[in-house]
């Protein structure tokens, strides 16, 4: 009988983790881990895009922001009062003032520190990912919902959700940033868990309050995420090819 090793499946085993273990040694994982991920969440986005723009999701997205109402007065959100409340001073964590205070805070920490390089991925990150919601919100001219009251003041086109869109740039690019200086793992999961949380609240927030169907919500998060994740994989190659210890 053949040693184990010496069987197709226990030769593929052997395979996979020695091709691991090469690309651990060169350090290749994240960035090829990135890359993925990139590809995953820009798929998503275009996914939903075309369907928002043939007309698949509507009737989905007029139940899902139906049962988020009272059947007998749509202008009155599902829970008490305070909920309400609660949802909009949650989606001012995805507002341009706030995400501005909070990415200029960031900029201007790490200029003072001279992290040069974070200093210009975080300016990148944001700064694309402004310019790439406008110009789709132009582009695909979806307009906000209209069968509910919205429960705060809207100005732009509705796909994707700047507000999801945004918070996942800025958030995943901030929470990544500290997540990479921690020494423990946890630690830098339970960042990069409070940034997710935020950004998902936030989301959630906008089709609460009715200025947003769930797929604007859906496609702004895989976007901004795209985007984010897209910025951290440029700088992590050339970090990398400057010959900088990857984790």
């Amino acid at each position: 009988m053949p040693h184990p090793l010496l069987r197709p499946g226990g030769c593929a085993l052997t395979g996979l983790a020695l091709g691991w273990a090469l690309l651990r040694e060169r350090g290749l994982l994240v960035p090829l881990g990135l890359l993925a991920a990139v590809s995953l969440a820009g798929w998503v986005f275009l996914e939903l895009a075309g369907e928002v723009v043939e007309g698949e999701t509507l009737a989905l997205d007029r139940a899902l922001l139906l049962a988020l109402r009272n059947p007998a007065d749509l202008s009155d959100p599902l829970g008490p009062w305070w909920v309400e409340l609660m949802m909009r001073d949650i989606t001012a964590l995805g507002s341009t003032a706030v995400l501005a205070l909070v990415g200029c805070a960031a900029l201007g920490y790490l200029l003072l520190a001279g992290k040069w390089g974070s200093a210009v991925l975080v300016a990148a990150s944001v700064g694309g990912g402004l310019v790439a919601s406008q110009v789709l919100k132009l582009w695909i001219e979806r307009p906000r919902p209209d069968l509910v009251p919205h429960g705060v003041p809207v100005l732009t086109l509705s796909f994707p959700s700047g507000h999801a869109t945004m918070s996942a740039v800025v958030y995943l690019t901030l929470g990544a940033l500290l997540a990479g200086l921690q020494p423990r793992r946890r630690m830098a999961a339970y960042i990069l868990a409070v940034a997710v949380l935020l950004t998902g609240l936030v989301g959630v927030s906008r089709v609460y309050l009715g200025v947003h169907w769930p797929t604007d919500v859906l496609a702004g998060w895989a976007l901004g995420a795209a985007w984010a994740l897209l910025c951290l994989l440029v700088s992590t190659v050339l970090r990398w090819r400057a010959g900088q210890r990857l984790p």
